[in-house]
């Protein structure tokens, strides 16, 4: 059974403005089946091809215009990635025709797609993303029309996650969409199938030669410091590779959509900023699976649930920009002296400041950063603490408490 996606008009929407478009996202987040179900809605429906496939690959590599030739706009091309060479010749297409919503395309390595993109397609194509289901989406609640925001949750109707173990729940299975089919794998053996294809195709195709082994005890350091400063210097001390190449594999791993760096926060906010980001991956049942917390329970409890309830909520705000087509204007604030506010959401010419907290009874010290980020900024509006509480409710004039369900 489909399950509708925030992005869906957003989609149709560019697809009238600009003659390609482009979903990047993880693999198995949903990306074809998103697009196969807005090309049969339409009349004559939109063919498709995947590149996944050996035959169509090898043609598109080997003569991308008899590979246009045979299939025809309007079209989705499924991993375009594994040929790079069909964005020039699309390029050549697009501006003979001059129609817009000729090509779809997908594509789990953004920045090898973008490389190509920005070469070929400059002007032509709208490059949107796709994470696994939010919370709304996953509870088919209506689509509110704008992503989190702390001035604009007033009244947002509760999604079912009204315990700690129901939220766990989803934190430690993770939000892909395979998992709301009536025949779901177990768990584990989906996290451990998706791990071991990643690093089959995505991570060799990306760094071509590499000790895979090791690639793998890195990714599991990096999970272990989900929603912490990345320090690179240590995770390369820890894995015994060299600090370039392990900013190397964090690229990688950026650039397939497994993690996120959150930049920290600059204009002229302080002088003494951390220059370093925070490290969060953009599916915590990944991170659970490579820490281990296969128990939600247990991950409620644990020495990493505070790690692991910040990096849901991250992803989740992640989710309610990207799955509107629209990228996520956030970083985080921390000083030297030790002032931090975990996200801040900047649009509007102002600062919208978000705590994220593992109680259920908030107090005034949690909120110690956001109350001097207000003394040295004028622009810092109302702000939000998300945290277990059950309800929603007014802390001061200025800062709401938000449940993890309203987000």
């Amino acid at each position: 059974m489909y399950k509708h996606r925030y992005l869906e008009p957003y989609i149709r929407r560019l697809s009238k403005s600009f003659p390609v478009v482009l979903l990047t996202g993880p693999r198995q987040v949903g990306k074809t089946t998103l697009l196969e179900y807005l090309g049969n809605l339409e009349t004559p429906r939109r063919n498709y091809v995947t590149l996944d496939e050996f035959g169509p690959m090898m043609l598109a590599k080997e003569d991308p215009d008899l590979f246009l030739e045979r299939y025809k706009p309007p079209l989705i091309i499924d991993e375009i990635q594994y040929a790079p060479g069909l964005l020039q010749r699309i390029k050549v297409l697009v501006d003979r025709s001059k129609k817009n919503g000729l090509y779809w395309l997908t594509g789990s390595q953004h920045f090898a797609l973008m490389q190509g993109v920005s070469e070929s397609l400059a002007g032509r194509v709208a490059v949107i993303k796709l994470l696994g289901f939010s919370q709304g989406e996953e509870n088919n609640m209506k689509d509110a029309g704008e992503p989190f925001r702390p001035d604009k949750i007033v009244n947002k109707p509760i999604i079912n996650l009204a315990k700690i173990d129901d939220i766990f729940k989803r934190i430690v299975k993770g939000t892909y969409p395979r998992f709301i089919h009536k025949d779901a794998p177990p768990v584990q053996v989906f996290h451990g199938s998706y791990l071991q294809t990643y690093v089959e195709r995505d991570v060799r195709s990306l760094l071509k030669v590499i000790n895979l082994s090791n690639f793998e005890k890195f990714l599991r350091l990096a999970a272990a410091r989900a929603g912490q400063l990345l320090n690179l210097s240590g995770l390369a001390r820890d894995v015994q590779i060299s600090v370039s190449t392990a900013k190397e594999w964090i690229g990688v791993l950026e650039a397939s959509f497994q993690i996120y760096l959150l930049r920290p926060y600059f204009n002229n906010i302080g002088k003494r900023q951390i220059k370093s980001p925070k490290l969060y991956f953009l599916d915590t049942g990944l991170v659970c699976y490579l820490t281990g917390w296969h128990n939600a329970e247990v991950a409620s409890q644990g020495a990493m649930s505070g790690n692991l309830l910040e990096n849901y909520v991250v992803a989740e705000i992640i989710k309610s920009y990207w799955h509107r087509g629209i990228e996520a204007p956030i970083w985080f604030w921390r000083t030297k002296e030790g002032d931090e506010v975990d996200l801040i959401i900047e649009e509007d010419g102002k600062i919208f400041p978000v705590e994220i907290k593992m109680s259920m009874r908030p107090d005034k010290n949690m909120l110690s950063g956001i109350f001097r980020l207000k003394k040295i900024c004028d622009r810092v509006s109302r702000a939000s603490l998300i945290c277990l509480a059950e309800n929603q409710y007014p802390f001061d004039k200025d800062i709401d408490i938000v449940p993890v369900s309203h987000i």
